[in-house]
């Protein structure tokens, strides 16, 4: 979204009133193409040396610009080769981090009698791996709340894949049986307009199958009835609450039909920025 700057609000007001992401695109094209005819007529207006200067830089770009195209392509290839190179040190991360192979010298004498070592025989892998890993990152910090840590002990195994149609990348998030929600596979796709130049299309995530009462994305309010009232019950209310799993539930374009002023189209650019930062 951050190629996007030049272009002002109403623009991207009218941008995200699109009838559909198509059309989204439709408006950024004709936004550069409106740019586009501004500087052609700065050109009429330039000397005629100044312009054949202008023509050989003009010319000097495109080149440029083949080279880069050739650049784009040749990384795209080299990631998709080193990243077949990672997977199996992904996968030995796995066997250890869950416990399912020990590493040399790790084994500890099941018949020791002293309690800290009892106690390191009873923990498998790495405890809390990703719950350490993603507090440890600035950005993944500030989106954990302390409710979080408690299903985020749960979480086992993290996966990025690449897609390409549409073009974007993909994140899982598996966890092991736990007592928040019925999910073992928390997915969030990301669709990128253009790769090589990333603007976010769209960002679509996995609904969470929370067991009752046991949601971290909402609190229950519960309130005392006015005196003098009938119903003596207290009043429940249920309020939205900062949670790392709101990021399975992504900010969305308004429909056609919904109208956005320029102070809800820049919030609404501003979270679609940080949940792409957050991917």
């Amino acid at each position: 979204m951050s190629n996007n700057d030049s272009l002002n609000m109403a623009d991207l007001g009218a941008a995200l009133n699109a009838e559909n992401r198509a059309d989204l695109v439709n408006v950024l094209k004709n936004k550069l193409q409106d740019l586009t005819g501004k500087h052609s007529d700065v050109m009429e207006n330039l000397s005629p040396s100044v312009k054949k200067r202008v023509d050989v830089l003009r010319n000097i770009q495109t080149q440029h610009d083949e080279l880069e195209a050739k650049f784009f392509e040749e990384r795209a290839a080299l990631e998709a080769k080193y990243q077949k190179l990672y997977q199996p040190l992904y996968t030995k991360r796995y066997e250890i981090v869950t416990g399912a192979v020990e590493v040399e010298g790790a084994a500890t004498d099941s018949e020791a009698t002293n309690k800290e070592e009892e106690k390191e025989v009873e923990e498998k892998g790495v405890p809390d791996f990703w719950l350490t890993a993603m507090k440890n990152n600035e950005v993944l910090a500030e989106e954990i709340s302390e409710r979080d840590e408690g299903a985020l002990k749960f979480l086992k195994d993290i996966k990025w894949t690449r897609i390409d149609n549409p073009k974007g990348f993909k994140l899982e998030f598996y966890f092991d049986t736990n007592p928040y929600f019925k999910n073992s596979v928390l997915t969030k796709i990301y669709n990128m307009i253009d790769e090589d130049e990333p603007i976010l299309e769209k960002a679509i995530g996995t609904e969470i199958e929370w067991y009752p009462g046991k949601s971290l994305t909402q609190k229950i309010l519960k309130k005392k009835p006015k005196k003098g009232s009938k119903n003596a019950k207290p009043i429940t209310k249920t309020e939205q609450c900062e949670s790392f799993f709101n990021f399975f539930s992504p900010p969305q374009v308004p429909e056609e039909d919904e109208d956005i002023d320029e102070d809800a189209a820049e919030e609404l650019q501003n979270l679609m920025e940080q949940d792409y930062d957050i991917g």
